[in-house]
């Protein structure tokens, strides 16, 4: 009997002893490192992306001013031209024949004119048929120019220099001044006109952001654009913007922006599409990494270190850098806020942690193309 209660005394004394170092581990027990940087004001550009249409400086349809069947086409799709260039031609067959009718007409008004006007100095005949004659000659003389012009109009020539577009018509196709479809479009694309729009809010966005005291000088002092073209490889040569519409559009409440790029290779044509990056400085801002910060229920959150080296959850409004890495805090963090760098979705609010602190320079790491710079 005694060497059972002897067992039992040991076993509660050895389960006694192992709660107590179990609970003394687990006082002992060092919180955790984690690497935070501490929040400073930085200098950035951010980076807006906007889809753009592509048109030529000129951009002219080219329809026929008279009634006729094609008979020539002198050029081919894609083919560069020079203002005065014939195009098309017309038939004009029938016109040449009432021309020739017409120029027998002006003949004999000229010859009755010419009759009557030695008898009217004589006073053999009254000037008012004299008049009469001069009133037909100048009928006739019209009638011919009429018929002249279109004939001359039935040579079909480019109004500027440029790209001829598609070639809908084929000879012996039928056309007129009321057809629906233009003959052709030719473009003047020397320069490329980038059109896009943007929302009331990121117009104020860009142009508070700008140097210059009145609007066009805002406009004026903007950084130079890039264009991304729909394969996605950045255009050899900077935009600039030259235009904001003056209103928004009611239905749509947007502002039309227009840029203008050189295209002297003639590598962008009219129709084309793309993206245009726009560049805004920004000054003393708040920068810190997207991989700092979580998404959760609609909102962005990030965990600062308090004083007491306990994780607290903070919500931010950010805003986008170019190159996918950074955000730019407008509100949620201040100077001097040692943000976490690692963590984030693990980590729960109120852990005690022991920080690693990160340069900021390092976090940033300014060697990367479109990273921001600390001042």
């Amino acid at each position: 009997m005694k060497k059972s209660y002897l067992i039992l005394s040991i076993l509660l004394t050895a389960s006694l002893l192992s709660c107590k170092k179990e609970e003394a581990a687990t006082k002992e027990m060092p919180a955790m490192p984690y690497k935070v940087v501490e929040i400073q004001k930085s200098n950035t550009t951010l980076i807006a992306e906007y889809p753009v249409t592509l048109e030529g400086v000129t951009d002219v349809e080219i329809r026929a001013k008279v009634d006729g069947y094609i008979e020539k086409i002198y050029v081919d799709e894609g083919q560069e031209v020079r203002k005065g260039q014939p195009l098309f031609k017309l038939e004009t067959l029938t016109a040449t024949q009432d021309a020739g009718a017409a120029k027998a007409k002006v003949t004999a008004a000229q010859v009755e004119v010419n009759r009557l006007k030695p008898l009217v100095d004589r006073k053999i005949i009254s000037d008012v048929q004299l008049e009469t004659a001069k009133a037909n000659l100048a009928s006739a003389v019209s009638t011919y120019q009429s018929i002249i012009a279109r004939i001359n109009y039935a040579t079909i020539k480019s109004p500027v220099n440029g790209i001829v577009g598609t070639l809908p018509m084929r000879v012996g196709s039928y056309v007129s001044s009321q057809t629906a479809e233009p003959l052709t479009r030719v473009s003047d694309i020397s320069s490329i006109y980038a059109y896009f729009s943007v929302n009331e809010k990121q117009q104020l966005d860009i142009m508070m952001n700008s140097d210059g005291k009145s609007f066009q000088e805002k406009v004026n002092k903007m950084l130079p654009v890039n264009l991304v073209l729909s394969n996605g490889m950045a255009y050899e040569q900077t935009g600039k913007i030259e235009t904001f519409s003056g209103q928004a559009d009611s239905q749509t409440g947007s502002f039309n922006v227009r840029a203008k790029f050189s295209n002297a290779n003639k590598l962008l044509r009219s129709g084309g599409s793309g993206t245009i990056q726009i560049p805004t400085k920004l000054n003393d801002v708040i920068i810190i990494p997207q991989s700092a910060s979580l998404e959760l229920q609609d909102k962005r959150i990030t965990l600062i270190v308090d004083k007491d080296n306990k994780v607290k959850t903070v919500p931010i409004e950010v805003r986008a850098v170019s190159g996918g890495k950074f955000y730019v805090v407008d509100k949620g963090l201040n100077v001097g806020d040692k943000v976490l760098l690692e963590g984030i979705g693990i980590i729960t609010e109120g852990t005690a942690i022991k920080p690693e602190l990160v340069p900021m320079n390092d976090v940033l790491n300014p060697k990367t193309e479109s990273t921001p710079t600390t001042k």
